[in-house]
């Protein structure tokens, strides 16, 4: 059974973090879905993560394309995870369930602390996947670095 995690972001964007969380997952051995809502935004974070540093390569690509299945990190809008992903980091406020988390090896969950609706959406999901007996952990950056605030 998986856990979900949470990452409150104040100090450092999406593009900026999600590469970081990446890198630990493909180092863990696993395959990652991205999820998100909107198309466009995955196709713009797709443009960001092939920016990064030359010598930090970070394989991925977006869903729907021929070669899916063979994907480390695929960014999707769907529920699916073609690549046999065992860890699913959603943004944007993408919908997690319950039973998805209890499946997988770990369910991340990145929502933007400036963004009152942001924090209320991740509110939301803790509430529902606690409820359902789901582990999570809440993990924020306000002092500047990565600390656990709560478990359940």
């Amino acid at each position: 059974m998986g856990a979900a995690y949470f990452y409150h972001l104040t100090r450092r964007p999406l593009e900026a973090t999600l590469p970081v969380l990446l890198e630990k997952a493909l180092a863990a051995g696993w395959r990652v879905a991205v999820r998100g809502r909107e198309p466009e935004r995955m196709d713009w974070l797709d443009a960001r993560l092939w920016l990064g540093p030359e010598d930090a390569f970070l394989p991925h690509g977006r869903a729907g394309g021929p070669h899916d299945a063979l994907q480390p990190v695929l960014l999707t809008t769907a529920a699916e995870r073609p690549n046999g992903a065992v860890c699913v980091m959603a943004v944007d406020g993408a919908e997690i369930m319950p039973e998805e988390v209890q499946s997988l090896e770990r369910v991340c969950v990145l929502f933007d602390g400036n963004d009152e609706a942001a924090k209320e959406a991740a509110r939301g999901q803790w509430r529902t996947l606690t409820a359902a007996g789901c582990t999570a952990q809440y993990w924020s950056e306000a002092s500047g670095k990565w600390e656990k605030k709560a478990e359940a």
